[in-house]
């Protein structure tokens, strides 16, 4: 039996939750100026921490208040209680969210720290969130008076069925997985499939892969599709690569002199240009005695994938250009084209009455 509500006990409840109230402005005034802080540190870690907490704390503030108030209220036992069990839920409910957050903005940084990009493998950040909340849900239920093996127990007896009709989400989220862990694909690498498309990877979320090609379209490929065809990735072992490029002088061309000014001018390249890798040692390679010139092929270095249109750019320009100042000559094909003169006579054209 409770007893009868007296005006003691209203304004005894209404402190309690005024107090609480003013303890969340507290804390929430409090924890932006901790914010500001946080963001002049180079960790990333105190930004999600605080940024958390801001979150949490008012309302675990709140909630101590409705609490407070509700012992001061003469309440029977059975509301007490279940007033008591929803705010724990609601502050438990909170918390969950809250430690999804931080766990999952944690594991995002340390996917950038390992990457080196500003993109993220969103796949792991999933998992954690998900596990992280349904771990929540589990320990709500159960400090609710509510019995978790049963649910356990169809959570296991259904995962087959579960896993059948999900097979191809599945299929591709064990395949993301593998990618990430067997570390042969990371976002920030390019990649060109066998297929034909290539780009820089963005992501690798729970059921594919987003590739960014260099005209700035997304590529999107199941994370098994990428899994089990043949792959060349630009950015590994080394991000540094070697690129090509074709030339042909004429035959009375002096090949030691086109050897020395493609290599000055290659050398050049290599410490002017933005993009090249300066510690690469141009080649000059002759290789072919054609049918109008004599082919070579040029080898620079580059600093990555998409660098490598500028270097080409930049050196046939200034090959171009140093080739004319020194008289060496690019050929052209020549053609000869002769014209037969015929004596037949015309055929008459009939014409249709």
């Amino acid at each position: 039996m409770s007893r009868d509500l007296t005006l003691h006990d209203i304004i005894t409840a209404g402190i309690a939750v005024a107090a609480g109230l003013a303890a969340a402005l507290v804390l929430r005034v409090v924890l932006r100026w901790l914010g500001e802080r946080a963001r002049r540190t180079k960790w990333t870690g105190d930004d999600i921490i605080v940024d958390v907490l801001r979150t949490v704390a008012p309302w675990a503030a709140v909630a101590a208040g409705l609490a407070a108030a509700a012992a001061a209220l003469p309440l029977t036992r059975t509301v007490g209680h279940t007033v008591n069990q929803i705010l724990t839920a609601g502050v438990m409910a909170t918390a969950s969210f809250a430690a999804a957050r931080v766990i999952s903005g944690l594991v995002r940084s340390v996917a950038q720290s390992r990457s080196g990009v500003a993109g993220s493998a969103t796949i792991f950040v999933n998992i954690t969130r998900v596990t992280v909340l349904a771990i929540g849900f589990l320990v709500i239920l159960e400090s609710c008076g509510i019995s978790i093996a049963p649910l356990l127990t169809a959570l296991g007896v259904g995962g087959l069925a579960i896993a059948l009709a999900l097979k191809d989400t599945l299929a591709n989220l064990f395949a993301g997985v593998h990618i990430l862990v067997s570390k042969t694909v990371q976002p920030g690498d390019y990649i060109r499939l066998s297929s034909g498309e290539e780009g820089y990877v963005v992501d690798i979320n729970w059921r594919n892969t987003v590739v960014e090609q260099l005209s700035n379209n997304l590529v999107i490929i199941p994370n098994a599709k990428l899994a089990g065809t043949n792959m060349t990735n630009f950015n590994r072992p080394e991000q540094k690569l070697s690129v090509t490029v074709q030339v042909g002088v004429a035959y009375d061309s002096d090949l030691e002199h086109v050897e020395r000014v493609t290599t000055d001018v290659a050398d050049e390249v290599m410490q002017q240009v933005s993009g090249a890798d300066p510690e690469h040692e141009p080649a000059v390679r002759f290789h072919t005695f054609g049918d109008h010139r004599i082919g070579f092929t040029v080898i620079l270095g580059v600093g990555e994938f998409s660098d490598k249109y500028r270097i080409k750019h930049e050196f046939i320009k200034r090959l171009h250009r140093r080739y004319a100042a020194e008289g060496i000559r690019i050929p052209v094909p020549a053609r000869t084209v002769a014209l037969q003169h015929t004596t037949e006579p015309a055929i008459p054209r009939l014409r249709v009455p």
